[in-house]
């Protein structure tokens, strides 16, 4: 059986510049989606030729920053790159600590990982973008959703799969069809407080992506292909695996770990 892939949404920040070439001189994990990227990237050309107001809400940020995020757009055939893993600066990434793993830890995050991309499609750590701007779930005039695009896309690239850790939020989750894989299994972080004198669990969402860092470092160092093993996993902040809270729906399971108040 195959190494389990860890599925990731890319990050919000980004860095800029790089020293590596522009993305189609480059060698990459999914030469075949060369052709799919070009169209959503005539797509994303096209969008950033509106107002400022028609492409901060494309963009989805403030129209301060709507002049750099076009600018980056309109270069990425021809900017600089960087690994995909050092040009997504997140909170996610920060906690996984990619530059402190080991060469041989590295080089099992490079073959588990694939990352979901508004622009790219999926991307492994090492495969070299530029900076841009582009959410899975923005809507390009005359083109729609990157999500509903890429589907049919990835949903190919993921067939057969034996199991996957799917560590996506709802808005990539859409950009692929999960029953390719022969086992999905989604995490979810909770808090377990007490409202009125009465314990109740509540979805971590301000830590979210810190905790998700922390778990796809275990994931890697454990090489885990079951939910079962998340018992091993000692989170910082306390958050642990609660079997009881453990449910399956198809192929899909759902896993709860768990951090007392």
């Amino acid at each position: 059986m195959s190494a389990p892939l860890i599925l990731l949404p890319p990050s919000e920040g980004k860095a800029t510049g790089g020293d590596g070439v522009p993305w189609r001189e480059a060698v990459q994990s999914f030469p075949e989606l060369t052709g799919s990227r070009d169209e959503v990237i005539a797509a994303l050309t096209r969008a950033m030729k509106g107002s400022v107001e028609e492409r901060s809400k494309i963009l989805g940020v403030g129209a301060a920053r709507t002049a750099e995020a076009t600018t980056a757009n309109l270069a990425v055939g021809s900017s600089s790159t960087l690994p995909a893993i050092e040009r997504y600066t997140g909170v996610l990434y920060d906690a996984l600590g990619y530059t402190s793993l080991s060469a041989a830890l590295r080089r099992r995050v490079d073959r588990q990982v694939v990352i979901f991309s508004g622009l790219w499609g999926v991307l492994r750590p090492t495969d070299q973008i530029p900076d841009y701007k582009l959410k899975m779930g923005a809507s390009l005039p005359g083109f729609g959703k990157p999500a509903r695009f890429w589907k049919p896309v990835i949903t190919g690239q993921l067939a057969g799969t034996d199991v996957v850790w799917d560590l996506l939020p709802n808005e990539h989750s859409a950009a692929w069809d999960p029953t390719v894989a022969g086992q999905r299994i989604r995490v979810r972080f909770l808090d377990e407080v007490d409202r009125g004198g009465e314990r109740r669990l509540v979805v971590v969402s301000h830590w979210n992506k810190l905790l998700k860092g922390s778990l796809v470092r275990f994931l890697a160092e454990s090489r885990a292909d079951d939910p079962g093993q998340l018992v091993d996993f000692e989170h910082p902040e306390g958050y642990s695996f609660d079997p009881s809270l453990t449910t399956t729906s198809g192929a899909t399971t759902d896993v709860a770990l768990v951090a007392r108040r």
